[in-house]
């Protein structure tokens, strides 16, 4: 029964860790966001996740009320003002639209390795009720990472012609 609970509690640890680092996410996207002017498909697609996290946070915190546990309010805390100070590190760079979208597809695989060791402990575990709102958050953020992707390059190339044009380029 030991290991059972030992389980348990690397998966609850693993939840409670997930859903700061969705807080971090957010305190990260917000800010950019903001900033965008010159680039409407990504602050469109930012937009997007945004709503898909917040999403992911409900799931999360479903998940850890149905093991009659809540999230740690000061991870949350401590993880969205790191993200926040990441977020306003790239403002003073003058490529910030490119140094955000690297730091965005490196996050978003990340959180897709969260996932990955989440499902498989819950799957060691025996909590089969948490798999389907953890491969939903999993998909989201497949998604999200296949679409910087996908779009670093035409991104690149508009930064870059902005910038030829005498235009500003950054965000």
């Amino acid at each position: 029964m030991a290991e059972a609970n030992e389980t348990r509690d690397i998966f609850v640890t693993g939840l409670k860790n997930a859903h700061a680092m969705e807080n971090q996410a957010l305190s990260i996207m917000k800010p950019q966001v903001s900033r965008i002017e010159n680039y409407p498909e990504v602050a469109q697609k930012l937009e997007q996740h945004i709503r898909e996290t917040e999403g992911q946070i409900a799931r999360l915190d479903e998940i850890l009320g149905s093991l009659s546990e809540s999230h740690s309010s000061l991870k949350d805390m401590a993880l969205s003002m790191t993200g926040a100070m990441a977020a306003l590190g790239h403002t003073v760079a003058g490529d910030e639209i490119i140094k955000n979208s690297f730091a965005n597809f490196a996050f978003e695989n990340f959180e897709i390795a969260a996932y990955k060791s989440l499902l498989t402990v819950a799957e060691l575990g025996g909590f089969p009720a948490a798999m389907s709102g953890l491969k939903a958050n999993l998909d989201e953020e497949v998604n999200m990472a296949q679409w910087i992707d996908h779009n670093l390059r035409s991104l690149t190339i508009k930064f870059a012609s902005l910038k030829e044009a005498g235009q500003t380029a950054k965000v």
